[in-house]
């Protein structure tokens, strides 16, 4: 079997071509994908040849952890789930390059238990399912936020997550003027029109790896500082001041399968919706134009390429 792929050749080096996939095993599925999503976190660290060491970092490779779509075939153990509707979180099938992380195709092969069913209903709003299951990963490690620093798709997910659980509508800091927007039942404003200084819980999702001195700085005594962002530098703070906070730091890291059963979930009774926040579609014949400027545009929240026309 061969799928035509985004291939990342090298920092900057971005290229579409067909790869041969590595055949299905008995507990195998293939799914025709049909919307991929493209990562301005660690896509674009990739990209920009900045990411830190990673395990399967190395160039050719496979980007891509946010694609849906339709199992078509699969091996002995697993042909019941043809015809499925599914959210793949990558995939490593290609005979000629790594799959890091491997979604970004047309058609991928992957092991029945890594292909999780999803509404299909959602079209390509399902591509956020990862980072809707991220965001609730972090508040389920902890307690939900007043604060989210980041008004991208990441914090517009923790602000919407954060309301479905009941808690307070949060406040959320944006320093962009074009992202300030889009709010619903919460606030979203530039910093410098906030003299609050007694947050219990601050959530980045900036990536901002400076950020910490201001954060603290805003929270309350015995506050706590959660990192749900991918931060390619590291991150210092000054001591005396987080001394006098009794500040906590917490880092939260990828979803779970629990994380993604419960985003599900809150999809399906409508108390997270997800609509608005896919922003740019593309062709995946035009990925080499759309990575661009899914990095570059402040405009574009996210970028969803369209593989229906790329068999």
């Amino acid at each position: 079997m061969d799928a035509l792929a985004v291939i990342l050749e090298g920092p900057e080096r971005l290229a579409l071509r067909t790869l041969g996939l590595n055949p299905a095993g008995p507990a195998d599925v293939v799914v025709d994908i049909a919307w991929s999503g493209i990562s301005t976190g660690t896509e674009k660290l990739l990209f920009t040849g900045r990411m830190p060491d990673f395990p399967g970092m190395g160039y050719p490779l496979v980007p891509g952890y946010e694609s849906v779509g339709r199992i078509v075939d699969a091996g002995a153990d697993a042909t019941a789930r043809i015809g499925e509707w599914v959210f793949v979180p990558g995939a490593n099938c290609y005979a000629d390059a790594r799959g890091l992380f491997g979604g970004t195709a047309s058609q991928v092969v992957v092991p029945s238990a890594r292909a999780l069913p999803v509404p299909e209903k959602l079209g390509e709003a399902g591509t956020l399912c990862a980072l809707a299951a991220t965001a609730l990963h972090a508040i389920n490690g902890g307690t939900p936020p007043d604060l989210i620093i980041g008004h991208g798709v990441l914090g517009r997910l923790l602000a919407r997550l954060t309301i479905a659980s009941g808690a307070p509508a949060p406040t959320v800091w944006e320093t962009s003027p074009q992202r300030c927007g889009g709010v619903s039942g919460y606030i979203a404003m530039h910093p410098d029109f906030d003299d609050r200084r007694d947050y219990h819980s601050i959530y980045d999702a900036s990536g901002d790896a400076g950020i910490v001195d201001t954060l603290v700085g805003a929270l309350a005594k015995g506050g706590e500082i959660t990192l749900a962002g991918f931060y390619s530098q590291r991150i210092d703070f000054a001591f005396p001041a987080a001394f006098m906070k009794e500040a906590r730091l917490r880092i939260a890291a990828e979803w779970q399968p629990d994380d993604l059963a419960q985003t599900r979930a809150l999809i399906e009774d409508g108390r997270l919706d997800l609509s608005g926040l896919v922003t740019d579609r593309r062709p995946a014949t035009e990925a080499l134009d759309a990575y661009p400027q899914a990095f570059s545009d402040p405009d574009c929240l996210k970028m969803v390429l369209d593989w229906s026309d790329a068999a």
